[in-house]
């Protein structure tokens, strides 16, 4: 119960604050309005830095299934688990985003253009291009999981993803990674690299909009799902590879 309430507050904060500085850069009169791309990405990135430091004492702070996926078949940690933490972080971040739109409820009120609106709960890309937009969450996906296996090492233990006891320390590595494929890889297709910050807010949104199919956005749903699965599998094999 500990390690599923770590991980639902963990993704819940990281949501809040993330997709929270996305309504603040994009929504009509906001303080932030208009604020820019590295606005964005540093909200981003010590969003994951608080994320982690609240669940990493009690779940290794995963806050994302394919990390947990890449853990898992790297043989460092428990497959029994999967489920709970999937759940723990599906859930966390619908409630993320469901108090971003509270908080910023009458800006999304005063903003009229809907991609905009939809932009503040999940990622779609600057230029649709399905193959290209897949391949770009597939190695984005792959660099975060490849470096954080790097960044972990031998040191990691079944389920941390952080060496126990380095606290915020621990925390630090991750947000300057997530900083980094922001700033380098994010401006194709807004770097999901991570399946529920992008199922978890669509599903709120779907909600918020009165279950209408078309909020959902289903023809391009599945991208930035289906590519952190594939570039976590490929990291978690190069890791085992490498590692020996």
């Amino acid at each position: 119960m500990n390690q599923f309430l770590a991980e639902y507050l963990g993704t819940l904060i990281m949501i809040l604050l993330g997709n929270g500085v996305v309504a603040n850069v994009i929504l009509q009169g906001t303080k932030g309005n208009g604020s820019g791309w590295i606005v964005i990405t540093t909200g981003w990135a010590l969003a994951v830095f608080c994320g982690v430091v609240i669940a990493g004492p009690y779940s290794g702070a995963h806050l994302n299934p394919i990390v947990t996926l890449a853990l898992a078949i790297a043989g460092k940690f428990d497959w029994n688990l999967f489920p709970c933490f999937f759940a723990a972080q599906l859930l966390g971040a619908t409630s993320g985003a469901f108090l971003v739109w509270f908080l910023y409820k009458d800006h999304f009120d005063k903003t009229e253009d809907e991609a905009t609106r939809a932009a503040c709960f999940y990622t779609a890309p600057a230029i649709e291009n399905k193959g290209r937009n897949l391949f770009n969450e597939i190695i984005g996906t792959f660099v975060l999981i490849f470096v954080i296996f790097h960044f972990t090492g031998a040191e990691i233990k079944s389920p941390d993803i952080i060496p126990v006891g380095l606290g915020s320390l621990g925390a630090l590595p991750v947000a300057f990674l997530v900083w980094g494929i922001g700033l380098s890889l994010g401006g194709t297709t807004g770097y999901a690299i991570n399946p529920v910050r992008d199922l978890g807010p669509r599903i709120a949104y779907f909600i918020i909009n009165g279950f209408k199919l078309q909020y959902f956005r289903a023809a391009y749903s599945w991208i930035p799902i289906l590519g952190p699965v594939i570039g976590s599998l490929m990291a978690a094999y190069f890791y085992v590879l490498i590692s020996g």
